[in-house]
């Protein structure tokens, strides 16, 4: 079989497990490929050293990487076709102490965009974020770590406004994750002088209604951010943050003036994906079940908004410490007592909790 087979081969698995990253890690005898599926990492299959290295090379050509390069690291993205269906992948190579390249293959597919029932746990969190898409100025900020849903949120957000509320939406992302025909998307190029300021001052002059920004990652993106949401426009963005409040002192830390957030803010949210019970196999749910090609994992929002978010902003200016009424935990606690969510998965998600001796383990029985 050729190293093209060999690699296609892969991809169309992953794809089919609906895997979200690919590893491909070099042992002192073989390569060892895993999938991380549903948010666990699991050992797919072994090819040897020879075929594990052609197998990158061939995949670094691909994505316009220097296929000679191996003692620096390296990052490059394509679109193809797997198994007939348009998919991204974000590919980063890292060379070992073993004079090999390790590379991860992030998988973004180009899948059709989820309703609002299958996005949360409890739906009253989508219909409030829904709300906020009729206004028609402001920021609302998407916060969560890697693998969380924000982009999956925010794009579903954008859909519903250019699909229901026919409003014009841009967005500048770097890299374009998930290609919508609803509205206009625009690739951050630095090569070809698109930077996030110079694409914002663009997008300004095509007359938008709603703007998505991929992610703020600096104070630059974050001061593009919130001077488009004074322009008034509707922003969305994704933060890094372990919380929703966390994302205020983000914001502080690249130096938006607190006045500038009282002004544009709408609502901030932090995100989990919890795998749900599955109903052929329960809480121990294989990766081969017949359910397989069915989402096992949904969405649980913390939100920020109104009086919460207040309340807030008045910590982040020295005030009273201030606790969400509906924090992650007790959201995450909530699931696991009406049984859709498993105890392992409850205490994987908040056992770094500040308050985790203050958890309500009755709950479970």
């Amino acid at each position: 079989m050729s190293i093209e087979k060999i690699a296609e081969s892969i991809l169309s698995q992953a794809l089919y497990y609906q895997a979200t990253d690919i590893h491909a890690m070099p042992r002192s005898t073989d390569y060892l490929i895993q999938f991380r599926i549903h948010g666990i990492l699991t050992s797919h299959k072994k090819i040897p050293i020879q075929m594990g290295e052609r197998v990158i090379s061939h995949l670094k050509f691909l994505a316009s990487m220097d296929i000679g390069e191996r003692r620096k690291p390296q990052s490059g993205s394509l679109q193809t076709y797997i198994s007939g269906n348009l998919t991204s992948l974000r590919i980063s190579t890292l060379p070992t102490a073993k004079a090999k390249e390790s590379i991860v293959i992030r998988v973004l597919h180009h899948k059709k965009i989820l309703s609002q029932q299958k996005l949360s746990l409890f739906p009253k969190s989508m219909h409030v974020l829904q709300n906020f898409m009729t206004q028609a100025h402001g920021l609302l900020l998407l916060t969560g770590p890697t693998g969380s849903g924000k982009s999956t949120t925010m794009f579903t957000l954008a859909d519903y406004c250019s699909k229901q509320l026919n409003r014009r939406v841009i967005s500048l992302e770097d890299p374009v994750e998930q290609q919508n025909d609803h509205f206009v998307q625009v690739q951050v190029n630095e090569k070809a002088g698109v930077s996030f300021h110079k694409g914002l001052k663009a997008i300004l002059r095509h007359d938008p209604d709603v703007i998505l920004i991929g992610e703020i990652r600096d104070a630059e993106t974050a001061f593009i951010a919130i001077r488009a949401a004074l322009t008034g426009h509707l922003v969305l963005s994704t933060l890094h943050t372990r919380d929703a409040k966390g994302a205020l002192y983000r914001l502080s830390e690249f130096g938006v003036k607190h006045h500038d957030l009282e002004q544009t803010l709408l609502a901030i949210t932090s995100q989990r994906l919890v795998t749900l019970r599955c109903p052929f196999c329960g809480f121990a749910c294989s990766k081969y079940c017949i359910r397989s090609q069915i989402s096992k994992r949904t969405g649980v929002y913390e939100l920020l908004h109104s009086q919460t978010l207040q309340m807030a902003m008045k910590e982040l200016k020295g005030g009273e410490h201030f606790s969400p009424s509906l924090s992650l935990p007790k959201l995450i606690a909530k699931g696991a007592a009406l049984g859709y969510i498993s105890e392992e998965e409850y205490e994987k998600w908040i056992v770094d909790e500040k308050n985790i001796d203050k958890r309500p383990r009755a709950i479970f029985y």
